[in-house]
């Protein structure tokens, strides 16, 4: 079959570990669009950022790590409250504000084919974006997505999740037999788990009812394997079901996902806090960093590795670049909407271990030469990614992706 090219290589060391079946699942989304690619690669992204840049001397903010057009959406935040914001936090680290604005701008030059725009009209989109970012960060104020001023794809998917019953999800993942709910093992989103995972998954939320002192709340169901998302498929990862309210209207669905360092360890320019575990990393950063968290928002730890808990969200929630329905104005308001939420982010994490005080962010909007120095960086940015997705494609296509199963002894 031949050998693999440097950059698929360097995709598979990294990847090392991860359970092969939805391993290759990840490879073949990866290999099938350029923006999937740059979705599952973030490590070709931080490996590949200069060590002398002048893009390293912007204000360090609580990023989160992986900014692109689908991390942002929707979510019922602990308040039972809607809210339209940032929601992928496993990279997330103490990092220049410029990594996230490059990173978000090259997603959009790298999608300009699955948005189906020109190559001009995605650089005029991702300057839409910068502009709304630095209008908003020059306010100094952090605020929020409003379902009533909300406009376009933001206001379709705050409306969608706001009318969204949690018995509707319930009906849609689990299957009811004699009075009680088990989970609904498609093949796609749900996969058995061993009954080992099952009996360390069971024993590790229950530990946490107990510590609530919500015994009833969190006694599990039914547990099983999560396939979702790009990034981290291949990582241990649960659906959980739990008593919650009570049997069966009342149950809750869970997810169990495991944290693994970023990417930028070893990368960033600032120096990291001391973080008991990466599941506590996640869950501090995105509790700065969102208005609120989403429900149930926890860390545990299991087999000595470190877990994010969190009621389950469906991942139909987030901006999706096919949703715009062919109407220029719904992209240009999405990237505006996405600006003022990445400026109220940084905002909102101001000052806190290490990041930069709102006062800095707001003289940082004011400088002019950094839009020139993301915008050209992002260029770079996409010509690379667009070249590595081709070598990684031709060895998908070659048959050379083929994975050893290295699954975790905790499943994944």
């Amino acid at each position: 079959m031949g050998s693999l090219s440097a950059v698929t290589a360097r995709i598979a060391r990294y990847h090392e570990g991860r359970a092969r079946d939805l391993l290759e699942r990840k490879y073949a989304a990866m290999a099938a669009s350029p923006f999937a690619f740059y979705r599952g690669s973030s490590q070709l992204f931080v490996d590949a950022w200069p060590v002398r840049t002048a893009l390293n001397d912007a204000p360090a903010i609580w990023s989160c790590g992986d900014l692109h057009f689908e991390n942002l959406g929707c979510y019922k935040g602990d308040n039972r409250l809607v809210y339209f914001d940032l929601n992928d936090f496993d990279e997330a680290a103490l990092l220049p504000v410029s990594w996230d604005l490059t990173r978000f701008a090259a997603s959009v030059l790298v999608g300009a084919s699955a948005l189906r725009v020109s190559a001009g009209a995605a650089t005029a989109l991702a300057n839409l974006y910068l502009d709304a970012f630095d209008g908003t960060l020059a306010t100094g104020r952090a605020r929020w997505v409003e379902r009533e001023t909300a406009t376009g794809m933001a206001r379709e998917l705050l409306d969608a999740v706001r009318g969204r019953k949690r018995r509707t999800l319930l009906g849609e993942r689990t299957k009811k037999k004699g009075g009680r709910r088990r989970i609904r093992l498609d093949g796609v989103k749900a996969l058995a788990a061993t009954r080992e995972d099952r009996a360390r998954v069971t024993r590790v939320v229950e530990q946490l009812g107990a510590k609530l002192d919500e015994k009833q709340f969190y006694r599990v169901l039914d547990v099983a394997r999560r396939v979702a998302g790009c990034g981290s498929l291949g990582l241990a990862r649960w659906i959980v079901l739990v008593e919650g309210k009570g049997s069966p209207r009342g149950n809750f669905l869970l997810d169990l996902k495991e944290a693994r360092s970023p990417a930028s360890t070893g990368h960033s320019p600032y120096t990291q806090p001391r973080w008991k575990s990466d599941a506590e990393r996640i869950v501090a950063v995105q509790g700065r960093v969102q208005a609120v968290s989403p429900a149930l928002l926890t860390s545990l730890s299991m087999t000595g590795r470190g877990f994010v808990l969190r009621e389950l969200q469906p991942l139909q929630d987030r901006m999706r670049m096919e949703a715009w329905g062919g109407d220029i104005a719904n992209l240009r308001d999405a990237m505006t909407t996405m600006g003022r939420v990445t400026a109220w982010a940084a905002l909102r994490a101001s000052g806190r271990q290490g990041s930069a005080i709102a006062d800095d962010l707001i003289a940082f909007a004011k400088e002019r030469g950094w839009r020139r120095a993301v915008l050209a960086m992002a260029r770079r940015v996409a010509e690379r990614t667009l070249s590595e997705w081709r070598a990684f494609r031709a060895d998908a296509a070659a048959g050379r992706l083929r994975t050893e199963d290295r699954r975790p002894k905790t499943g994944a």
